[in-house]
Order: structure tokens, then C-alpha cells, then sequence
């Protein structure tokens, strides 16, 4: 069993390492055992899940994870951090230690083969590689990280990320919601999304100036064959004007008014429809009258 990271062990392992949080990198460590058991509880995984943990930073969630999983892929972009981590899972759960892989990288640009993710697996087959993503996603970039590994890796069915609260409001609001927007579109074209629940500020050091919460995903079928790469385009365009009706707003995208208008009727969709109106079903029946 893991000896969890307590605030105490968390400052000594950064007094240690001659580390000094960057907001750049927004590094804010949790230093509460009961949140990381929480989230571990709260995410489902089990021993036949390999659990991708972005950003784990000195090892807090990581030694919830392991005893839990089938393997943890931690994927840590500073070097200190990601060189430091094994020795803690191997002086705090030595026996846990085998089914922790590292890669340093850039979740935003991590590919599937440097997750051990080859062949058929990289292209949607259900093993190989990550399974569920359990995750303290940086803040400044966890919108894009998520969507990346979404697309990066077929194989993550479910995932439990932590992020700014306001974020996880955006990525789980539905159609005709005030937060809704490109973000919860985007997310909504590989997963279900809801909240999960808050997380104190005071659980974190150093104590961040913005509130936290849990946003839970299940994949699921896109909701059409069209490319995502031209869905996509449309959702953009179309929240780039939210406040606009979209026979305006998706003028610059269909190459006038006029054609925009067309689209949307064959769409099926009112010309003076704003853009929070539609879900992503609706962007690819855009998307697919304008092919």
C-alpha cells in the first residue's frame, strides 16, 4: 500500500528537489491525502485500467493511483519533476513501482507511440496504451490538453480531470446554457461530460487564486462521419460571432450570408439561431451541407 503525500512531505520533497512553483506551469501540488483518495474513488478505475496522469508533479495522486491500476503513465514536462518521481513511488510503495511508466513530455504534443501505444492500438483498438485519464490538468492549458489526448488516444474511454472551476463549468454545459461554448462543443464530439464536484483551494500548495473542480467524461461515438477537422471549423466560426445569428456569423465560413443561410436550412437549423443553441450534431449536419 502507498504512504500518501501529506502537506508536510510535500514541502520537503520541494525543499528537497530546490523547487519553486511556477505559474507557468501552473504548478499547484495537492498535499491532501483524502482529496486523492477522493478523486481515485470518484474516477472508477480499477486493476484493468491503465490510468494516464498528466502533470503529476511531485507524486500526491500517483501513489493514490498505483495500488488501484494496472499501470500508471505519468507524463511530467519538467525534468526535475518527472527524474524525481520514481524515487518517491520507490521509497513510498516499492512494491508498486513496476507499473509506473514516466515519459517527459509536453502533454500538449505527446504522442500515442511515446505512451507505448503501437499498431492498431493507436488507431481505436480497445487495448494498448491509456484507458482513463486521472488527472490535476494544469490550469492555464487544460482545455487543449484534454482535447489533444482525446484525439491522440482512441483507446481512454473515461477520464476524471481536476481543473479551474469556471473551466469545468464551460466543458460540461449544455446546449442553450450561458457557459456553454467551443470548448463544451469540442468535448462533446468524443465524450459525454459532467461535474463531479469542487475542490478546496486550501488542499493545494501553494493555495491558487481561482476555485477548482472535477470534470467527469465518458467516450462515446462521434455523432457523424464528417472529419472532425471540418466540424470543428464550424463550431469556431460560429462562436467567434456567438452574439451574432449564425446566417451572419457563419458568413465568413461559407463564403457569404447567402451560402451560410443555404447550410443551415439543409441543416435543418433556423438561420437566426445563435451558436449556444446547437449541439454537435447540429455543427456536423452544418458541416456535412456545406461538403
Amino acid at each position: 500500500m502507498s504512504r500518501l503525500l501529506g502537506p508536510a512531505e510535500v514541502r520537503a520533497l520541494a525543499e528537497r528537489l530546490g523547487l519553486r512553483p511556477t505559474k507557468k506551469l501552473g504548478q499547484n501540488f495537492v498535499h491532501d491525502p483524502n482529496t486523492v483518495r477522493r478523486i481515485v474513488r470518484t474516477a472508477g478505475v480499477d486493476d484493468t485500467d491503465e490510468v494516464l496522469e498528466v502533470g503529476p508533479g511531485l507524486g500526491s495522486l500517483t501513489l493514490a493511483l498505483l495500488p488501484v491500476a494496472a499501470r500508471v503513465h505519468a507524463v511530467e514536462i519538467d525534468p526535475v519533476l518527472s527524474g524525481a518521481l520514481a524515487g518517491t513511488v520507490a521509497e513510498r510503495a516499492p512494491e508498486l513501482a513496476d507499473r509506473l511508466r514516466i515519459t517527459t513530455a509536453d502533454a500538449l504534443r505527446v504522442t500515442a507511440a511515446q505512451l507505448g501505444v503501437t499498431g492498431s492500438a493507436a488507431h481505436g483498438a480497445d487495448s494498448g496504451g491509456p484507458t482513463a485519464i486521472v488527472a490535476n490538468l494544469p490550469y492555464n492549458v487544460a482545455v487543449p490538453v484534454l482535447l489533444h489526448l482525446l484525439a491522440e488516444l482512441p483507446g481512454l474511454r473515461s477520464g476524471l480531470v481536476m481543473v479551474q472551476a469556471e473551466v469545468a463549468d464551460r466543458m460540461a454545459a449544455p446546449p442553450g446554457s450561458r457557459e456553454y461554448g467551443a470548448p463544451s462543443a469540442k468535448l462533446a464530439w468524443y465524450a459525454s461530460a459532467r461535474r463531479a464536484g469542487p475542490v478546496p483551494r486550501a488542499v493545494f500548495w501553494p493555495v491558487p487564486g481561482v476555485d477548482s473542480g472535477l470534470l467527469a467524461f465518458t467516450r462515446r461515438d462521434p455523432p457523424s462521419q464528417v472529419p472532425k477537422a471540418e466540424v470543428f471549423a464550424v463550431v469556431e466560426a460560429a462562436f467567434a460571432q456567438r452574439r451574432k445569428a449564425l446566417r451572419s456569423g457563419l458568413a465568413g465560413w461559407a463564403g457569404s450570408a447567402a451560402a451560410a443561410e443555404e447550410a443551415l436550412r439543409t441543416a435543418g437549423i433556423d438561420p437566426m439561431t445563435r451558436a449556444e443553441r446547437v449541439d454537435i450534431g447540429g455543427f456536423a449536419a452544418i458541416a456535412a451541407a456545406r461538403r
